[in-house]
């Protein structure tokens, strides 16, 4: 028993909101503005279901302004607790109050491992009420959902400082922390944990990436979907946990220790030993939904809160507006949940030491109360702002599911941006499609045409050729089509824009040739995103060619759909190294780094044969000079045919040098400084269908 008897209870203070351990007890701060009445429930454990103090806050002691406040002596870390808040329930007018609710603190550090999350009962599922909003229901959802936890802050940060690693230098690889080694194949101790992130270290410095972009770690209920795959019946699962809970607190299920209260521990282990390696830690956060869905959806935190407040109602309040294909949007720009965004960010950076942040559907983080985009969005702005965050890595996914798209126009300088043009023009380009050529040459030179006319620079642009969301660079370039049957939606879901090409056959193959053009676009993509200006950002397994049997939306596949084979990893080490040599490439020549668009003095553009270059709808091939402190010569060649490259002199009397020929076998696709092959002057160089070549003057 965490607690013998409850000796005194006093008001205490109103702010921080949360609980916090003080004063040999425990401070408990709650908002709700529309609450008639607040009980806070004490637990022995999270599976009880009778609490061993229930306390109510009397308004008039209490309650100062909108926040209900009281201070309780005896409580220690490991303590349970939730409330039950009372108010009237109209949903025309936007209140959802139920009493018969076990409401979580928005602000909850941690969150209990028990009960397991279960919606149904969590909703007080009812077939006979179909029809009804479900947060209605008077059924105890007391047994369905887990209880927060009181943490200590206490830790031994061993010195750890922000690395504050600057963009230009910076290759960020997008993993989840369970898929990157819940296979056995990963031969981790702690395998799909914070800690198996740790075994992957040597992994990661090999490589040379320097920060990890972790799909959501916040809490989220992986059971809330209630659809099963067609060919097996089992039930699917919120596996990348776009779905968030629990803002403030680590999901527990990728702990090594059954302990509760112990991912909050693992989480900041993580990080200390993530940052002695050079490695920073970005998070993808999810703060434009949350995982309490449309009307008829289970009222876990914020609706039994204050519903109208913390999110965008429609004119009749009882329905949600749903900018996010989720069911409901937050109402991010109001006050109040404009400071507890704030409030969330600066906990992960003060008391978490994260770097960074990814924030998905960010384009939301910009609309009004009625939905509308706003010019000078107060939250952008005060994030960028902000005395603490403004030295973190701010990342926008730069649109909704509602019809915003602000790639390159995102509000603020400080913003990056997930650049989808990169995306899409990058991978058109080798695939051959018309047209395309002087979009892809926009695209390695830092997207100029993007970014420049408001502002920005070219680390702005997050460059990525895959990431999560579609499919991996395997599939790319083995699938036409997607092939999501397994999730349960008849093929509807995912994009049906990914401008891939299987080159021949649909999926795995034994034939040789069809191989081979493969791996040479697969290095072609990968040479591509490491000599464009901007921030490279890889998907992590694509180093070794991980698939995902063609399913470009694998949100719901915890399975081997998803997870890391490692096994590839010996299978494709050809891949690995050309990856890992490419990314020292761009590490040793600053002019593919500069923070600056390019000029006419820093590039010159080329015909693949004598004259100007073709910039015509039919042109697949190109070449470029790019002068550094060792210039350049590029040649690009999308087209089908080999073709042969006229090579102009290099400058200062200095020799041309392969150092990249992505047709070549291992290891000569990539070689290392000093050994690589000399061109006689004025040599010709001949490209094979579909390849890439670097030069370096030497």
């Amino acid at each position: 028993m965490v607690l013998e008897q409850v000796h005194n209870i006093l008001p205490g203070y109103p702010l921080p909101l949360g609980a916090h351990l003080h004063n040999e007890g425990a401070q408990f701060n709650l908002f709700s503005r529309n609450a008639s009445g607040v009980t806070l429930l004490l637990f022995d454990r999270a599976e009880d279901l009778v609490p061993f103090s229930t306390i109510e806050l009397e308004p008039s002691l209490f309650r100062t302004g909108d926040i209900w406040h009281v201070w309780v002596e005896g409580v220690k870390a490991g303590c349970y607790y939730a409330y039950r808040i009372r108010g009237p329930y109209r949903p025309r007018q936007g209140h959802r109050f139920n009493r018969h609710k076990l409401i979580l603190d928005p602000y909850a550090k941690s969150l209990s491992r028990k009960p397991l999350w279960d919606f149904n009962r969590a909703k007080g599922y009812d077939p006979l009420s179909l029809m009804q909003d479900l947060s209605l229901s008077n059924n105890d959802n007391i047994a369905a959902v887990p209880r927060c936890v009181i943490v200590s802050d206490t830790f031994d940060w061993q010195g750890d400082t922000p690395l504050r690693r600057p963009w230009s230098e910076t290759i960020i690889y997008e993993t989840h922390v369970r898929g990157l080694t819940i296979h056995a194949s990963s031969k981790t101790e702690y395998p799909g944990t914070f800690r198996g992130v740790l075994e992957k270290i040597p992994h990661f410095k090999e490589l040379g990436v320097t920060a990890l972009e972790l799909l959501p770690i916040q809490e989220f209920n992986e059971n809330e979907l209630d659809t099963a795959n067609p060919f097996t019946g089992e039930p699917l699962k919120n596996y990348w946990g776009y779905s968030t809970v629990g803002f403030f607190a680590p999901e527990a299920r990728y702990t090594a220790s059954k302990a509760d209260g112990a991912q909050v521990i693992e989480f900041k282990e993580m990080v200390r030993e993530l940052h002695k390696a050079g490695i920073e830690v970005i998070l993808d956060v999810v703060f434009n939904h949350t995982a309490e869905g449309n009307e008829q959806g289970p009222t876990i935190s914020f609706r039994g809160l204050d519903n109208s407040i913390y999110y965008m109602l429609e004119r009749n309040k009882r329905f949600y507006k749903n900018f996010t294909g989720c069911g409901n949007t937050l109402n991010c720009n109001h006050p109040v949940v404009r400071q507890f965004i704030v409030d969330c960010l600066t906990y992960w950076v003060l008391e978490m030491h994260v770097d960074g942040f990814r924030f998905d559907l960010a384009s939301v983080m910009g609309r009004d109360q009625d939905g509308l985009m706003m010019k000078n969005p107060p939250l952008l702005e005060e994030i960028a702002e902000h005395p603490i965050l403004r030295h973190t890595k701010l990342i926008a996914e730069a649109w909704d599911a509602a019809g915003a798209y602000q790639v390159g126009s995102f509000p603020g300088h400080l913003w990056s941006e997930w650049n989808g043009r990169f995306r899409d023009d990058v991978r058109r380009f080798w695939r051959g499609d018309p047209g395309t050529i002087g979009d892809f040459a926009s695209r390695i030179c830092g997207s100029a045409d993007i970014y420049q006319r408001s502002g920005k620079d070219p680390v702005n642009s997050i460059n990525f050729l895959t990431c999560h969301d579609g499919f991996t660079l395997n599939d790319l370039v083995s699938y036409n089509q997607k092939h999501n049957e397994a999730n349960g939606q008849d093929g509807s879901d995912g994009t049906n824009a990914d401008y891939s090409y299987n080159h021949g056959v649909e999926g795995p193959t034994n034939d040789p040739d069809i191989e081979r053009v493969r791996l040479r676009q697969i290095k072609n993509m990968i040479a591509t995103l490491f000599i464009a200006r901007g921030v490279p950002l890889f998907l992590g397994g694509d180093e070794f060619r991980r698939s995902q049997q063609g399913n470009n939306n694998a949100f719901c596949q915890d399975n081997e759909v998803s997870w890391h084979n490692w096994e590839l990893l010996k299978k494709n080490k050809d891949v690995f190294r050309f990856t890992s040599e490419m990314i020292r490439f761009r590490n040793r020549h600053a002019a593919l780094r500069e923070v600056k668009f390019y000029t006419d003095q820093d590039i010159a553009w080329c015909n693949w044969d004598e004259g100007n270059p073709d910039w015509g709808p039919e042109s697949r091939s190109l070449a470029c000079m790019i002068f550094g402190e060792e210039d350049l010569y590029l040649m690009l060649h999308a087209d089908f045919m080999d073709r042969r490259f006229e090579v102009p002199s290099a400058r200062n009397g200095k020799g041309w040098h392969v150092a990249v020929d992505t047709s070549k076998r291992s290891p000569h696709d990539i070689n290392l400084p000093g050994e690589e092959k000399v061109l006689k002057p004025r040599d010709r160089y001949m490209l094979t269908a579909r390849s890439l070549v670097i030069l370096v003057a030497k």
